[in-house]
């Protein structure tokens, strides 16, 4: 039954590890049933920079899912960000032999296969291939090709690319842990399951997830994706120019951007401040509230500047009916929204992952910092719907009965953009290690 399957899901983060492990409820609203948490010190701007403090982590956040959720966990679904990572789009296209018979899911895939072989940058790897629109025999803008008479099939597709090294140091770390990689995911990719609408998608709307290390963005128009990018800049840096204009340590800058932070100087009070303790043996030292606001302001408004610069970049100006939706743990900074509506005259929302949470058993799984982790249980839950999909139509369409495991593997695996996910995400992975290395 479909309420009783498993999906895990592992976000490396720049601030912290999470995995979630959760199932579907007869409504179709995922109900997390584990939840482990643990401080990120191995990953900086979204990259796995140390190793064994990652996979010190990693265990840790497992261990405590595990224990929460009476559950095994041995396969995750896993996020990747970064600013190594780059989109563009390809145009590709297939003639097919029969001019009678009709576009078949077979003639989809092997036309979105195709783009798994273009050229890259060196050092690179394909981890998505999404279709834009399609052409049928010269006739543009159709969604779904399938049924239809031609001979000629034409795609725009999205194609996003990640670092070669970044995927192996996430495989190596994963490993380590005794886990197995069901899928790679894009992590703005995710968030948008846990905290759009499909009318938004429809309308036009850029998702911004402001994780610790980078904002991710990406852009829907007509239901599908047309623009991803990463900025190399999220709530570290904002902790990072408290400490060095208010002099003091990283954990206060922390506690103070939390607690007393927001992103209008404007209104703030004149008068009121913070008293934060002093070094051995000096007196505490007073922070003005204003001061901190203004510090904070400088930031977000550069930060604002470059998501809005690629909005304009990807020519989505004035498109974006659904507006922008703003989600991770920096989207709580207060008057952030506020602030981003003054600088770009846009529609702003915060983007919390209740629409599609049922029960869990813990609440603050509802919080835009765990957008993402929502995003990658669902994902694997989509990959699963997409993949008996096609398992279905390719039996009732003649599929021979017998196949070895293997076979059977890779055609349930091909279906849908989730699928096809998981199909790359082991082709990525194959790759073997040298465990001999040190670090």
């Amino acid at each position: 039954m479909q309420n009783e399957r498993i999906v895990a899901g592992l976000d490396i983060g720049t601030t912290k590890i999470c995995v979630l492990v959760g199932k579907l409820n007869p409504y179709g609203k995922l109900e997390i049933l584990g939840v482990g948490r643990a401080i990120s010190e191995g990953v900086k701007e979204g990259v796995i920079s140390n190793i064994n403090k990652t996979i010190f982590a990693i265990s840790q956040a497992i261990e405590e899912a595990e224990k929460s959720s009476g559950i095994a966990i041995r396969v995750v679904n896993v996020g990747i960000a970064g600013q190594h990572i780059k989109s563009s789009v390809h145009h590709g296209s297939i003639t097919r032999g029969s001019k009678d018979g009709e576009i078949t899911l077979s003639d989809v895939n092997r036309l979105t296969s195709d783009m798994y072989r273009i050229v890259t940058e060196p050092g690179t790897d394909i981890i998505h291939v999404m279709p834009q629109q399609y052409t049928v025999d010269y006739e543009p803008n159709i969604k779904d090709p399938i049924g239809m008479a031609g001979v000629r099939l034409e795609a725009d597709f999205h194609v996003i690319t990640a670092q070669t090294n970044a995927i192996k140091n996430i495989k190596r770390c994963v490993e380590r842990v005794g886990l197995e990689i069901e899928s790679l995911i894009l992590e703005p990719l995710a968030s948008a399951l846990s905290v759009l609408s499909q009318e938004e998608k429809e309308a036009g709307v850029a998702i911004v997830d402001i994780g610790g290390g980078t904002t991710d963005i990406a852009i829907f128009k007509e239901g599908i994706i047309k623009h991803t990018a990463v900025i190399p800049f999220g709530g570290h840096i904002i902790t990072a120019d408290i400490k060095q204009g208010c002099a003091v340590m990283q954990n206060q800058a922390e506690l103070l951007k939390v607690k007393f932070g927001r992103c209008l100087a404007e209104g703030a009070p004149e008068n009121e401040v913070v008293s934060i303790p002093g070094l051995r043996n000096r007196a505490p030292k007073e922070i003005s509230i204003k001061n901190l606001s203004y510090i904070i302001e400088a930031r977000a408004e550069e930060m604002v500047d470059m998501v809005y610069s690629e909005i304009v970049k990807g020519g989505f100006k004035n498109k974006l009916a659904g507006g922008v939706v703003l989600t991770g743990g920096g989207a709580l900074l207060q008057h952030f929204r506020e602030l981003f509506e003054k600088r770009t005259g846009l529609e702003v929302r915060i983007g919390y992952p209740n629409e599609y949470l049922g029960k869990s058993i813990d609440d603050s799984v509802k919080n835009p910092m765990y957008a993402t982790s929502v995003g990658l249980v669902l994902a694997g839950f989509k990959t699963i719907d997409e993949r008996e999909h096609f398992q279905t139509e390719t039996s009732t369409a003649g599929q021979p009965a017998s196949m070895t495991s293997e076979q059977q593997g890779k055609e349930n695996s091909k279906g849908g953009f989730f699928a096809n996910i998981l199909r790359k995400t082991k082709e990525l992975l194959i790759d073997d290690f040298d465990d001999k290395s040190s670090y």
